[in-house]
C-alpha cells in the first residue's frame, strides 16, 4: 500500500469543519475526486458525489459525511509513532481518506461506485446534507446497497435503532413561596417523569442475530419563575432509543403509554425530533460477501445512523469503518494505522474481487 494513510487522515483532520462550516472540506474533496478520470462528481451545496458508470450489474454506494462536533482541545491532527489523534480521526475523517485513496486508486471496479461525502450529519435530521441530496438530487444517491464509514472497529454494525425525542411538559399554579399550599410546583411534579425514565427496564431484542439494547434518558430540563414564586410549568426532554422491530408510531404510542399514569389534562406532550430505526438488512449479496470474504464481527448498532435514510427506501444499508466509536467526540479521538490499513483492504477487495 503506497499511500501513508495516516497522514491522509491528518490532512482531513486539519481541514476544519464543524457542522455548518463544511464548505473547504467540500472544496478539497471535490477537486481531489474531479482529478480521478472515469468518475462523473456532482457537487449540490457542500455535498459531493462521485460516480462511475462502467455497466456492471450492481452499484455500490460507499460514503460518509464530512462534518464534526466543535473541537475539544484536539481540532489539529497529530501523528505519533502509528496513531493519528484529532477531531473527527475516528468519526470520520479515517474513512473519508480511505475513500478518496480508493476513488484514485481502482480505476476499474467490478461493481458500479458511487462515492458520497455529505455534509452536516453531526447536528439534526431535518438540516442533513444527505435529506437535502434526496430532496433534490434523489438520481445520484440510486444503489443497490450502501456502505456507510461509521466508527465501528472494523466490525459490521447492522441496522440503526429508532431515536426520538419528546418533550415532557407539567402545569402548575402560581403562588408566593411564602404560601406555597395556594399554588402547585411544577418542577415537583418533574420528579414523577423522572422516577419513571429511571425505573425504565431496557428491552433487549434480536433481530436477525444481532441483539439490540433500548434506552430512555433525560436529557434535559426547564423551569422556574423567580426566587419567590412557585413554578406553574416545567419541562423535561425524554430521549428514546428503540429497536427496529418496532414501527415510529408504535414508539411513540409506548412512551405515551408509559407517562400517562402521571399526566394530566392540562400537562402536554410532544415529539420535537423522530428518526426511524433500521432493520440489519445483512441479507444482500455484497453485504453477504463483504462479510464472509473477511471474516468480519456482526454488531447491532445501538445508536441511530444514516442507513436508516437508505433502509426508507428499500436500499440494504450497513456501518462499517475504522474508528472506535467509543472515542468518537472525545478529546481522546484516535485511530491507528491498522485499522486504517485493514478497513483499506477490505474495500479495496470489495471493489477488485470478481
Amino acid at each position: 500500500m503506497s499511500a501513508d494513510l495516516l497522514a491522509k487522515t491528518a490532512e482531513l483532520i486539519d481541514v476544519a469543519s464543524v457542522s455548518y462550516n463544511e464548505g473547504a472540506i467540500a472544496g478539497l474533496i471535490e477537486e481531489r475526486l474531479r482529478a480521478v478520470s472515469g468518475l462523473t462528481v456532482d457537487r449540490v451545496g457542500d455535498n459531493v458525489v462521485a460516480r462511475t458508470d462502467l455497466g456492471r450489474p450492481q452499484r455500490v454506494l460507499i460514503g460518509g459525511h464530512s462534518d464534526t462536533v466543535p473541537p475539544n482541545d484536539n481540532a489539529e491532527a497529530r501523528i505519533e509513532g502509528d496513531v493519528v489523534w484529532g477531531l473527527g480521526a475516528a468519526d470520520m475523517k479515517s474513512a473519508l481518506a480511505v475513500m478518496l485513496e480508493l476513488a484514485a486508486a481502482v480505476a476499474e471496479p467490478t461493481v458500479d461506485v458511487t462515492w458520497l461525502f455529505y455534509a452536516r450529519e453531526e447536528v439534526r435530521v431535518a438540516d442533513s446534507g444527505l435529506r437535502e441530496l434526496f430532496d433534490v438530487r434523489p438520481d445520484l444517491l440510486a444503489t443497490d446497497v450502501a456502505l456507510l464509514g461509521e466508527p465501528t472497529g472494523g466490525a459490521v454494525e447492522a441496522g440503526c435503532q429508532g431515536s426520538m425525542r419528546a418533550v415532557v411538559t407539567l402545569a402548575g399554579a402560581r403562588a408566593h413561596t411564602a404560601r406555597p399550599w395556594m399554588g402547585v410546583n411544577a418542577i415537583h411534579r418533574l420528579g414523577s417523569v423522572l422516577r419513571l425514565a429511571e425505573a425504565y427496564e431496557p428491552r433487549t431484542p434480536v433481530i436477525d442475530g444481532c441483539q439490540f439494547r433500548e434506552s430512555l434518558q433525560a436529557v434535559a430540563v426547564e423551569g422556574g419563575v423567580a426566587g419567590n414564586v412557585v413554578p406553574d410549568r416545567a419541562q423535561v426532554t425524554l430521549g428514546y432509543r428503540y429497536a427496529p422491530d418496532r414501527s415510529p408510531a408504535e414508539a411513540e404510542d409506548i412512551l405515551r403509554e408509559m407517562l400517562a399514569p402521571v399526566l394530566g389534562d392540562d400537562d402536554g406532550f410532544e415529539v420535537t425530533e423522530h428518526a426511524p430505526a433500521a432493520p440489519p438488512g445483512l441479507g444482500h449479496p455484497v453485504l453477504q460477501r463483504l462479510i464472509a470474504d473477511n471474516d468480519l464481527e456482526i454488531k447491532s448498532k445501538l445508536g441511530w445512523t444514516d442507513v436508516a435514510f437508505f433502509a426508507s427506501r428499500g436500499i440494504p444499508a450497513a456501518n462499517f469503518g475504522p474508528g472506535e466509536s467509543t472515542l468518537a467526540h472525545t478529546a481522546e479521538e484516535r485511530v491507528d494505522r491498522a485499522a486504517l490499513e485493514a478497513y483499506h483492504r477490505v474495500l479495496e477487495a470489495l471493489l477488485t474481487t470478481r
